[in-house]
Order: structure tokens, then sequence, then C-alpha cells
């Protein structure tokens, strides 16, 4: 009977109709009869009364008769069962009672004897069952135990002493009151003691008998619930009161025992318990417990670490960000969820997140210092603001009231950010005092410090306490520039700095804290930065002046009097300063100055300047049209820019968007250049998404044309990739479609369509993760069809070439193939299908081509168009018949405009009237328009086809269509051509096509245009450009046909840039067709051009990883090419392996680790830390390796010399704007290493080969070089290592010859680590590597892994014991830290540690993969090698949790390498007990109820049904031994507590 049916069962006893039943007092007064006791008590007397001590017995007990012998009690209760017809209401009765006598008697001894004998007895004749009985008692004595502490509660509150009249209470003195508090705790504790002995007295009698599984799992329940209590000290602190304690764990340990399995043994390790401190001296019992309980939960939570835990973290070389969104979480509440960078592991292994959680890090702990390397490593390396936003935490102070609560998704505390930045500021101070250049990097710094203080993600005064702390502490040395008081001076204005400084309790302390950091600074007075940093201490006195009158008495006098030189300077030179292009360094300093103590004078400058030259009147107006437009200067440099303060900063900011937006003057390139460099310059402070911003200042702006078409050029040319850095792509995409989807059924509006057609088809692109379609997510898309196929194109790039990073998307892929394909009619050809991944090839395969049915269409409407068009078109034809065309032509047939004309050109474009075509086309809408291109298309490639049936020659039909298209694109300019191109290429099933294609991109014209374009616009990086810009002709520009009417001038756009897009996606047709020649010639010519594409980096990468394999050696020097080879941060050896691919040679190991080692130097974290930090005891000498603060080397200084940084970045961190694609540096050498793997012409064999070796041997061979340089760390050589754990020297199952070609002594010496920090650093290199590239080498890397762990001679030694094996394997792989811990490492733990390194950068989607290392290492033969699999896999089962079917494969996997050992018809070498995969056993049941629970597992957590019966299948062909372990995972409720569970929830929930 299950539990439902238990409670059914027992209900009544307690009810109305039991309490009334004439059987019930006739079962009481029988018990009273035998317990000795006269007359029927109250059923719940005992329990409320304390026990009388026993001089109260001897005073009031009252004379009676001896019961009778406790053998005569089952007689007589036969006797009175006659009396009754209904046995199981008589036993109901009698449990009930049963029940009540035990809470009675718990606390008389042989009362409590008689009823331990009774219930025996009752059971024998049927009239006790366990199931019903024990639930009902364990739920009693929970009742009466709350009622005891409720009514102890009330009495300690306000203790009364028997006797005493009330109001003498409140004179009872303090001791009297503790002592009466101490005794009502004793009674307490002393009626519950009873009461549990008792119950558990019970549940031992029960237990021997075959209870239900419910049953087992309420026991279990109730007594680690007592066991809690009793941890928690809820009872009282005195442990002499817990005689019911060995009871207690002498049912636990019946419970979970092995030979039995009523509970499984993991119910205890998932209970949380933890008491070791509370043990009582001398419990063996307990101790024993206990102790069983921690090494079994830390040898299951190691199943669920990965190798090097502490080490993960992010690289921000990747914009993939891990989400795992638990799946008991609502839908309102993941929209909010935060990304989180990291986790951390919870005492079962569970990775946790949340701010409760980060907050309870130990300063100094290994977690703490992991979530510190984190944000330093971001400080560092910038990634995006979007990232920041989705990791900060807003500090507790700053804090609104309705936000007190913790944040569920965030891992960072404001302490840790505060201990980043302060960090951060020391690594600055100390390059600053070495001599090295680094005002770049305090520049970038600042645009993040500013935006962090802004966000209030850390107490700003609390920061500068501890600021000062630190620099007049251990770094009291380090502060002897004036940068520290440069960087407070930008963060002043920030309204949560003048708040601390103008109304804090703390303002005077602060403040004088903050004015201790000034230096006297006067190293160069003509250089720009030394003039701002010796005025700035002065610039901020000046302000904290200003803020307060209370601290101006700490202030600086000869600071606030340097001031008048400023004011001198600027009324002098300043104000009349209109050369700004040939400023001295000291007038660019002092400028810098003023916008520091005057910005409102300094914008007012700045503006003055850019409209210097006047104003113009726009050309081609009407008379009363009359509009103003400003003359071009040259557009303010980078280098004076770059020096402003943030303040001038954004008041210039908005003033410049006045200009350009609200005012009717139409601005001069200058000043949008200008605008566009200040975005750009200050990525974090300055970023502002635009549509919003101007919809919330005035939502009437973009109804203006002009403005509407400014804002798209600016986004279109120069901001795509800041949007791109700052995640907003997305939304960007979202805003401009609802400006597609209002215009392309507007007629005539083709500018601004076309204009935002082609940013979209650009921020498509650009994309490079999942996206949704629509920003609401359901119904068709409201794109174009040119936008619908490069979505398809751009989901089958991300796919192929980064993968899915999120169970979810794949969900919404099909969804989202629908809302595409729900308003397009393309059929992809079978060459493109070919390249695309499998899972969108699947999706489109069935799609029906319908393209036959197009040109039945036309056949079908030829007639009618040719006769409209001969009318229309005839060069006779009246201008008046364009209005009667449009107003009562069909538009089925107006879709044919533009075929019939080709059908009457006839090679001869003057047989049609241009005119009258030109204005139709311009007229109608812009859909139109583009249904006319497509089926222009479909038509030409039709007619090819038919002349070629009649005869006619290939050269004069493509000649003839040739004619008809220059009519078309450059004589008239009647249509868009990027459009044209994209529909051409579409039709990549018909031969010519493509010919068609590249004849249109080699025509002179084409050419002509582009190269106008280049020189017009100046260097492709526009912000170097230091000369005026030209202003091309609207008309020159853009051509007849978007021209038309328009009058507003162009700044950046071009017909030729709209292109820019499409060249690219021309590349990947002709590969894909294999026309790798014309390729090769497009990309030869368009090589100059396409150096102006804002994301080319981003191009090559993916073209390269798209077509792995396919590319022939010389095509993929030319891709190369379009970089700019002298740009990208290349291996110096790169050249020189492709520059011959008809010849290719692999690389030597040299290559490949100095590719790892650049990766180490510039995208791994540093491992560094403050000097104060104390690392947890937990790795010896893990101190030391994160407290090697000064062992890395930075701007090519040696190492120990400075800060840990990148080795190789001697000329200074790069600037967002000089890196915008990628975006970051990190981001840039991690990519840069990508396409080298790429572009090698060698196998993704021979490469993941090579780089296998380097791992499998790197600890070794570096200690073996490294000797000299470092010594080995802990004394521990390689000859120290034990006799059963060898070391990856001995291990070593390659070729000796390869790994001694690494030049390993230089090495160690250029990363600035020691060998066992390198190793490990180079471990997470290559695992990060191998995760970005295709899943070609992913393959090769599983099959070289397994082969590794196969040939490992001590797995494959038929001699060696079970023990040695065990102490090998457990040596190897068992510590999820040790890779730290001393200079041993094997071949197999340094395999398996880069598999770890390498899944956790991989995306969901190809974890799939990985299934590939089980199927390669079966069959298993021992239990050594089960280990490695489950130590190899058992990491990853968290991580797939949320994807239901790729669990289940990936542990059916695991089940049936379990089968190979442990099978029925299994043969092991050597006889294995089931006991000694205990660890495993633990394992799976942990693992499978986190997936139930979709995260960290509750007390309510329990496996799904379907994992249940997949265990049980897997479990059927184990050996008898092993099933046994098993038996609580499987489907039978009879036999599982947890299938038992499901029944009841489902019962439950029928009822």
């Amino acid at each position: 009977m299950d539990q439902s049916q238990q409670r059914t069962v027992t209900a009544p006893s307690s009810s109305r109709s039991y309490q009334f039943h004439p059987a019930r007092a006739k079962i009481i007064d029988l018990f009273n009869l035998y317990l000795g006791r006269g007359s029927r008590q109250k059923p719940d007397e005992s329990a409320r009364d304390p026990p009388p001590n026993k001089s109260q017995k001897r005073v009031h007990a009252p004379s009676r008769d001896f019961p009778p012998g406790n053998e005569q009690f089952i007689v007589d209760f036969q006797q009175l069962q006659t009396q009754f017809n209904d046995p199981d209401q008589l036993r109901a009765i009698t449990e009930s009672v049963s029940v009540t006598m035990v809470l009675q008697c718990s606390n008389h001894a042989p009362r409590a004897e008689f009823l331990l004998f009774a219930l025996r007895a009752l059971f024998r004749i049927g009239f006790v069952n366990w199931d019903t009985f024990l639930p009902s008692l364990l739920s009693s004595v929970s009742a009466a135990e709350s009622s005891l502490n409720q009514a102890g509660s009330s009495q300690s509150l306000a203790p009364v002493v028997i006797g005493s009249p009330g109001n003498e209470q409140a004179s009872l003195t303090p001791l009297a009151k503790d002592t009466a508090m101490r005794s009502s705790q004793r009674v307490r504790a002393a009626a519950i003691n009873s009461l549990r002995q008792i119950s558990c007295k019970i549940i031992l009698i029960g237990v021997e008998f075959n209870l239900k599984p419910v049953t087992h799992a309420e026991i279990f329940q109730h007594m680690m619930s007592w066991l809690v209590s009793w941890d928690m000290r809820e009872m009282g602190a005195e442990k002499s009161l817990s005689e019911w304690l060995r009871s207690c764990l002498e049912v636990i340990w019946l419970l979970v025992d092995e030979g039995q399995s009523r509970i499984p043994f993991y119910e205890l390790l998932r209970s949380g318990l933890q008491f070791i401190e509370n043990i009582p001296d001398g419990d063996e019992a307990l101790f024993t417990l206990v102790m069983e309980i921690h090494r079994r939960r830390d040898t299951m939570a190691m199943h669920m670490l990965m190798l090097d835990q502490h080490l993960h973290c992010p690289t921000f070389g990747t914009h993939r960000i891990s989400s795992q969104t638990p799946a008991n979480v609502s839908a309102e509440a993941v929209a909010h969820l935060r990304y989180s960078p990291i986790t951390y592991p919870s005492v079962l292994g569970e990775p946790l997140c949340g701010e409760d959680l980060a907050m309870s890090i130990p300063q100094g702990s290994l977690d703490w210092e992991r979530a510190v390397r984190c944000i330093r490593h971001a400080i560092r390396t910038t990634p995006s603001p979007d990232w920041w936003k989705r990791v900060l935490v807003v500090a507790p102070g700053y804090r609104p009231s309705a936000q007190a609560g913790p944040i569920p998704g965030a891992v960072f505390t404001s302490d840790m950010i505060c201990e980043a930045i302060i960090d951060r500021i020391v690594e600055l101070l100390k390059l600053t005092n070495s001599d090295a250049n680094c005002w770049q990097e305090w520049l970038v710094f600042s645009d993040i410090f500013f935006f962090l203080i802004k966000s209030g993600c850390t107490d700003f005064v609390d920061f500068i306490d501890k600021l000062v702390l630190r620099l007049n502490g251990a770094d009291n040395h380090i502060l002897r520039t004036n940068h520290v008081t440069w960087l407070l001076a930008q963060i002043i204005r920030v309204e949560l700095v003048m708040t601390a400084l103008n109304s804090d309790l703390k303002k005077v302390e602060t403040t004088r804290k903050i004015l201790s950091f000034h230096r006297e600074d006067r190293t160069d007075p003509n250089n720009p930065q030394s003039v701002l940093l010796d005025f700035v201490s002065s610039c901020q006195n000046l302000r904290i002046w200003s803020l307060s009158a209370t601290t101006r008495a700490y202030l600086n006098n000869d600071q606030l009097l340097k001031g008048k030189q400023i004011d001198e300077w600027w009324r002098s030179k300043g104000e009349r300063m209109m050369d700004y292009m040939n400023l001295d360094d000291r007038s660019i300093g002092m400028f810098w100055v003023v916008s520091y103590t005057m910005a409102q004078p300094a914008c007012e400058t700045v503006i003055n300047w850019l409209s210097s030259s006047g104003m113009a009147e726009l050309p081609g107006l009407q008379p009363n049209e009359r509009v103003m437009m400003m003359q071009e200067v040259t557009p303010l440099p980078m280098s004076l820019l770059s020096g402003f303060s943030m303040n001038l900063c954004l008041k210039l900011a908005l003033q410049l968007e006045e200009a350009l937006f609200v005012s009717q003057v139409v601005p001069s390139i200058a000043m949008v250049e200008t605008y566009t460099r200040l975005l750009l310059i200050s990525p974090h402070s300055m970023f502002r998404s635009h549509f919003t911003q101007l919809a919330q200042r005035n939502a009437s702006l973009l109804s203006k044309p002009g403005v509407t078409l400014l804002v798209l050029e600016i986004l279109n040319y120069r901001l795509l990739p800041l949007y791109r850095y700052q995640g907003k792509s997305k939304t960007l995409m979202y805003d401009v479609t609802k400006i597609i989807s209002a215009l392309k059924a507007k007629r005539g509006d083709h500018r601004i369509f076309r204009l935002a057609e082609n940013l979209c088809m650009n921020l498509i692109l650009s994309l490079r993760d999942f996206f949704s379609v629509k920003r609401e997510g359901k119904g068709p898309t409201e794109f174009t069809e040119t936008l619908n196929r490069i979505t398809i194109m751009t989901l089958a790039i991300t796919i192929k070439t980064r993968g899915i990073a999120d169970a979810d998307h794949l969900v919404y892929l099909q969804t989202m193939l629908e809302q595409i394909l729900a308003t397009s009619q393309h059929t992809w050809s079978e060459k493109t299908l070919r390249h695309f991944p499998s899972l969108l090839r699947d999706a489109l395969n069935g799609r029906v081509d319908k393209r036959g049915l197009s040109i039945q269409a036309w056949q079908q409407a030829e007639t009618t168009v040719i006769n409209q068009c001969t009318q229309l078109l005839s060069p006779s034809a009246e201008p008046s018949y364009v209005m009667t065309y449009l107003s009562h032509s069909f538009p089925q047939h107006r879709q044919y405009l533009c075929a019939g004309a080709c059908m009457l050109m006839q090679g001869h474009p003057d047989n049609v009237n241009s005119a009258n075509l030109a204005r139709v086309l311009r007229e109608v809408s812009p859909e139109e328009v583009t249904a006319n291109i497509y089926t222009l298309v479909d038509v030409l490639l039709h007619k090819v086809h038919v002349d070629l049936q009649r005869g006619h020659n290939i050269k004069e039909i493509l000649d003839k269509h040739d004619a008809n298209l220059a009519f078309f694109f450059w004589t008239h300019e009647m249509l868009p051509l990027d459009i044209f191109i994209l529909a051409l290429i579409d039709r990549d099933d018909d031969p010519h096509a493509l010919i068609i294609a590249k004849i249109i991109l080699e025509r002179p014209e084409l050419m002509q245009k582009i190269n106008m374009y280049c020189a017009n616009r100046g260097p492709p990086e526009h912000w170097l450009f230091t000369q005026v810009f030209k202003r091309n002709e609207l008309q020159k520009a853009l051509g007849n046909h978007l021209s038309w009417k328009d009058r507003y001038p162009t700044f950046f756009d071009d017909i030729a840039a709209r292109l820019l897009p499409v060249i690219p996606l021309v590349v990947y047709r002709l590969i894909e067709n294999n026309a790798m020649d014309t390729a090769d010639k497009i990309l030869t010519a368009y090589s100059h051009f396409l150096a102006y594409h804002p994301l080319r980096f981003t191009f090559v990468r993916d073209i390269l990883a798209y077509f792995y394999g396919h590319l022939p050696g010389q095509l993929v020097v030319k891709i190369l090419r379009v970089l700019g080879l002298s740009k990208i941060p290349f291996s110096e050896s790169f050249p020189q392996y492709i520059s011959n691919p008809s010849s290719p040679t692999c690389p030597p190991l040299d290559y490949f680790a100095t590719l790892l080692l650049n990766l180490v130097n510039n995208v791994i974290p540093p491992l560094s830390s403050s000097s104060s930090s104390n690392c947890s005891s937990r790795s010896g000498s893990m101190a030391d390796m994160l407290n090697s603060s000064s062992a890395r080397s930075l701007h090519g200084k040696t190492p120990g010399a400075s800060q840990p940084g990148p080795a190789n970045a001697s000329e200074g961190q790069k600037a967002f704007y000089q890196i915008q694609d990628p975006g970051t540096y990190t981001q840039l050498v991690l990519e840069t290493a990508v396409i080298e793997i790429l572009s090698l012409p060698v196998s993704a064999a021979q490469i993941v080969s090579s780089l296998v070796q380097i791992i499998v041997n790197i600890q070794s061979t570096l200690i073996q070089s490294g000797n000299g340089f470092h010594g080995a760390a802990n004394g521990v050589g390689q000859g120290s290592v034990l006799p059963t754990s060898p070391s990856g020297g001995s291990t070593d199952s390659m070729s000796a010859s390869r790994s001694s070609c690494m030049n390993t002594a230089s090495f160690v010496s250029r990363s600035g680590y020691t060998c066992q920090q390198l190793s490990c650093l180079l471990i997470q290199a290559c695992g990060l590597l191998l995760a970005q590239l295709p899943p070609d080498f992913h393959t090769q890397l599983y099959m070289e892994a397994s082969r590794v762990i196969r040939e490992t001679w001590w797995l494959t030694d038929g001699k060696r014991s079970q023990g040695e094996l065990d102490s090998a394997v457990g040596y190897a792989l068992m510590d999820p830290t040790w890779a730290a811990q001393d200079n041993t490492s094997t071949a197999i733990g340094n395999i398996v540690a880069l598999l770890h390194a390498f899944f956790s950068n991989l995306p969901q989607e190809w974890l799939d993969g990985t299934h590939l290392i089980i199927k390669n290492l079966r069959p298993v033969t021992s239990v050594a090698m089960l280990r490695v699999v489950f130590r190899i896999m058992g990491p990853l089962l968290p991580r797939i949790a949320n994807t239901h079917a790729l669990f289940n494969k990936t542990l059916a996997l695991l089940l049936s390498t379990m089968v190979d050992v442990f099978g029925k018809n299994s043969q092991t070498q050597v006889p294995v007990e089931a006991s000694q995969i205990a660890d495993l056993i633990d394992f799976l049941h942990h693992v499978v109820h986190y997936e139930g629970q979709g995260g960290a597992v509750q007390s309510s957590s329990k496996p799904r049904p379907d994992i249940l019966a997949l265990i049980g299948r897997a479990a059927d062909s184990l050996r008898p031994d092993v099933q046994h372990l098993l038996s609580h995972l499987r489907t039978d409720p009879n036999s599982s507590i947890y299938a038992a569970a499901h029944q009841n929830t489902a019962k439950t929930n029928t009822s």
C-alpha cells in the first residue's frame, strides 16, 4: 500500500466516527488495564504534562492492583475482537489507540516495555500493519514535539514559577529567569527524548519485516529531521539528553544497509548533514556515520567536477556565454535571469550561482580567487558592456528597497569588484613606474572605471577606504604620479560620488582620503598627459570646493590658486583657439585640463570648431525650399578627443546629437564623424541605443526622413561593430525591421527602405549566436524575401562554425525556420544544401521547389505583360500613360515589368522608353521592385535556356543579356544592384546564374564605382583620417533610382558600399559550386574594397571554418589577404607554412607550442592575486600558484619585473576602435590562432595529433628542461613518484623524438610561470583553442584521446593487481586540483584535463559528439577503465541536464560501459566486488536527481520516470549484486522509493 493509501486508512482513526466508536473505549480500557492505569486519560494529557519526578511519585502514587501478565493481553484482545464484525475498522482503531498510548507512556519504562510487547503481538495476529502504523506514529510524534516546543517557547519568553503571584513575575532576578528557562528546556528535552527513544525501538521492530518503500522513505525522513534538529541544538545544548540518538543511528544504519538496500546510501549524502563539531565525545557510531557520509559525499562530488575546475574561467576570447536555465524557474524569471560567467561547486559538486552564495564565499579561498581572477581579466581585456551588465550587482548600499533581496544569477559581490579594480590600479601604477608608455591602458581603464562606478556595483566610500589602505600598506611605494587623482577626477560628477562627498556621514574623511592621492607630477611640461596630470589636482580641488562648504578647510590652497593659471590660459589662448589640427602639445594638455574645470565653454568651443567654415545653401532645391548645410572641416582627431574629461564627452555627445538630429541645418560629415569617434573612444561610458534615445527625446524626430537617413547611415557605416560589441545587434535589428515593415508596401520610399534593408543585412550577417527573428517571438517574420534568405545563410554559418550554445535554441530552431519560410518561396540548391549543417539541411530538404511554377506563371502572364509593356515602353509612349498603367495594372502583372522590358529589348536597349520605365519603378512600392528583380532573374535564366535550345551561341546569348542588364544598372540605374546580385547567386542551381553574376561584378562601370568609392572614402580606419571628407553628389552616390526626388545629401552612403555584405556571399556561393578560380578572381578584384567591410575578420574566420577541408591552398592564401596580414598578430613562422600549398608540411611541435603559449599570455586569465590573499589549505602549492602576480611578464619586460599580462604586448593595450572586429584583443588573438589552424595545408588529424602530443608530455618535458630556471616545485622530482602512479615521462606512449623538438628551455622563461603553472594553463589554452574549431577537429581529438588512454601501459598490463590499478587511476584522475599538487602528472591525467577544458568551452549542440570517446574505449574490460570513462564523461552530465535527449543518450552509454564490466556474462581478469564501485552508484543517483530537478538537488528532487526506466533496462543486464545497488533507480514502486514517490504524486494529482 502506498503512502497516500496509508493516509487514507489512518485518517479515520482520528476522525469523529472513530472517536465515538464503541470499540475505541473498550480497547483503551484494555490498554489501561495492562498499563496499570485505573481510568482513561485524555489523549493528549500525558503529552501535555511534564513527567513527574520520583519524589512526586512517592507522594502522589495511588494504591492499585498489579496489572495482569502480558501473555494474557492477546487472549483478552481476541475476545474483544469477537464483539465487532469489521476487522479493518478494528485494526485502524487499534493502531490509533496504540499511537495514543505510546505518546502517553513513552516516559514510563515498564509501560513502554509493555507497549513494545503489545505491538509485536498485535502485528502477529494482524491488528497492526507496520506500513500504516509507523507513518501514523511518526506524524503524531512530530505533532507532539511541535506542541512541546511551542509550550517551551512561550515559557522561555515569560517564565512563571508555580505558586507565585503573577505580579511578582517581573521581580524575578535574571539568574532566576535563566534557571527557570534551563529547567523548562530540560523538561522539554526529556519528553522529546523519551518519545524518540520508544519510536526508534518500535521502528526497529517494524523494519525487520518487509515494509513498503514509501514507509522506509518516511521513516528515513523523520530520522534525518531529528538528527538535523539535534545538530542545530533545538532541544538545548546538553548532549546527555540524547539517548535516543544511538537508536536513531541504528535505524538509519539498518535502512541504508547495502545488503538490504531499504534506502539508498545516497539519501544520506544529499541530506546535508555536516555536524562534525557536535559529535559527543566517544560516540563512535555517530562519528563513523558522519565520516562515511563525508567520505562518500566528497568522492561523489568529485565525479561532478572537471579536472582543474578551479582554473576554468571565462577568457572573453569568445563571445559565447554559457547559459543554463534551471528547468524549475518561471518564464518571467528566466527573462530577467543573468548569465553566470562562472559557477561555484557545492558540497555535492553541483554548479551553483547566486548573489547569496557569492556573499558566503570566504576571501582568499579558491572560489574567491577564481571569481576575482575573472573580474581582473575582464577589466584588463574589456569584454562587452553587455557582459558587465549581466554580471554586475548593485552594491547593497545603493540598492533600491524594492530590490533588497539577493540576485539569483549573480556570481560576484561588490567586494570582489572593488578588489579587482584596486588590483588593476596597482598594476597600472607599477607599469607607469617602469617607464612604459601606458597612457592608452589608463584611458581604457578609465572608461571601464567610470562605467563600474556609475553602475553602483561597488561602494564608493568603501572603495576609497580600501584603496588608501592598499596604497599606504604593502604597495606604499608605487604611488608616484597623479594618475589616481586623474582617475577620480573622471568620476567626480557621478551622482553616487557627489552624494558621498556632499551628504554622506563620512564625507569629510572620504574627501581627505581622496586629496591624499595627490602627487606633484612635473615630468615633462610639454607632454599633454603630463600637463593634464600636473593640473588635475587643482581641477579636483576646485570641484570639491564647489560641492560642500564643510570640506573646504581640507583643500590645498596652492592647488586652488593654481586654478587661476587655468583661467588665465583660457582667457589668453583657449577661447580664441581655432586651428585645432595644429595645436602644440602644451595647448592640447591645457585644453584637456579645461575640460575638467569648464566643460561647458570647452564644449561650445568644440562645436564652434566644427562649424567654423560657415554654412551654404543645399544645391538643387526650389527657392521656397531653402535648406542650409554646414561646410566641411576636419573632424577632431582621436589624439585630441582621447584626453577629454568624461564630463565633457557626455556634454559634447548631447550637443552634437542636438546639431545632428534636431537642428534644421544639415550637418557636416566632420561633425558626424566626430560624433561617432566620441562613441567609439569610450564604448562603455558613451554608448546609447539611438532609436530608443531619439524616441525618448522626441518621438516625432524619426518621422523626418533626413533624421532617419542620417541615423541609418551612422549605424550602417560607422557603428555596426560597436552595436555588436555592446550585444545590441538583435535589438537594433528589431528596430530596423519595424522601418522595413512600414515602408515595404509604401509607394516611392525607396532610399530609406533600401538603406534600412542593407543595414539589416549587415546586422543579420554580423550575428554569430542564435537569435529570434521577431522580438515578440510569434508569427511570420517581417523581413523581406532577401532578408529571409540571408537569415537562413547566417543560421547555416553560425551552426556550422560556432554551434548552438543552448539547448533551448535547438528547440526553437524549427519554429524559427517556420517563421522564415512562411513568407519565402525560395528553395536552396543541392550544392548549397550540401554544405549546410545537417540540422538545417534536414529541415530544408523536403521543401518543394516552386521555380517551375514561377516560369509557368510567367508564361501564362507573358502575353498580357508584353502587351502592357509595348504600350508603356515604346519609344513613342506618352509620359501620362505611366499613371494609367499604375492605376489599371494588376500587381501580378506589374511584377513582370522588368522581365517584359528585357523581352522587348532583344539586346537593343534603345527599343525601350527608359523614362517611363524608370518612373514606374520609382512610383511602385519597394517590395514590388524586389518582386520584379526576382522574376527578372527567373525569366532571364529561362530565356537563356530557351535560346540555347534554339541553337544560339552561349556567348551571344550572354552578351545580349549583359547589354540588357547594363541598361538597368549602368545606363539608367533603375534597380538596386545588391538585391539583383543576391537574387542571381541564389539561383545557383542554374549553371548560368553565377556566370552572369561574374560578368556583372567584372563590369568596368562597377569597378570604376568601387575605385571611386575607395578614393573618396579615405582609409578603411576612418577614425585615423585627418583630412577634410569629400561629400559625393547624391545622384553619383546612389544612382537615379534611389536619389530620384530626394535632395537630402549622403554622408557615407554609396551604391558601392551597399555591395559590402554581398561580395562575401558571392564568394560563398562560388565555393559551394566548386568555382574556385572565379572565387579567386573575385577576391583579387575586390580585396581592396573588402578592406572596408566592417566585419572582414569575422568573414575570413567563418569562411575558413565553413568550408574547412574543401578549400585549395591558393584560395586560402587569397582569403587571408583580405585581412591585411601585417595588422593581424599571426605567428612569426605562419607565412612559411602556407606559402607553398603544393607541398604541404606539418609544422613542428614548437610551432603549436608557441601558438598555445601566445594564448596563455594573451587569452587565458592570468594566475595572479594580491599579495594579501590566503588560499585554502585544500591545495598545497595553490597559494604559491595564485600569488604569482610577479611571475608573468608584460610589455616585453623580463619576468618578475611587473604584473601579469601579455608577454608580447609591447605596443600597449589596444582601444576598442582599433580592433572593432572581433572587438577585444583577447578575441583577436584567439580567433587569429583559429585562422592559423584552419589555414594550415595539413589534415585535422595531424594538427590534433601534434597538439595532443604536446599536452600528454608537457609537464615532464617542461620540468626536464626547466630545472635550470625554476627547479622542481615542492622538491618533487621525476624519480620520487609513487610506484603505482607513473609520471608523465614514464607513461609516454608517444615518440620521444617529436617532444624533444620543442624549445622548452625558453618556453618556461618566456611565460613567466613555474613549470606546473604553465602546464596547467597550456592544457586550458589547448582545450579552448580546439573548442573554437569545427567538429572535424573534435572527432580527431576524441579518437586521439581514446588511443592515448587505451595505450596507457598500466591499463593494458594484465599483471597489475586491482589495487594497483585503482591507485593509479585515483592518483591520476580523482583529485579535481591534481595538476597543482606537485611536479608529476600522468599522460592520462593530462588528456582528461584537456578533454574537460575542451568540454567547458564547447557549445551544447557539439557536446553530442563526445560519445565517440566512449565508443572508442569500448569494450571496457576493467574497473580502472570504467572509472576513467566515468571521470571523463561524468562532469558533462550536469552540463547537459537541461538537454533531456542528450542526457539520456550519455547516461545510456555510461551504463553500457558498466554492463561491459559487471554484466551477467562479463568476464573480468580479476573478480571485482560490486561494493568497489559504490562511488559510481552514488554518482548515478545524484546526477539523475540533478537532471530531474533541472538544477541543484533539493529535498523534494526525484529522478524522471523515463530515466528510471532507462536505468532499469540497463540494470537487467547487470550482475544481481550490482542490480541490487541500483534497485531504487527502477520503475517498480514495490522496490524503489523514487518510483513509489512518482506513483504517490500521480495519485495525489488525480484525486
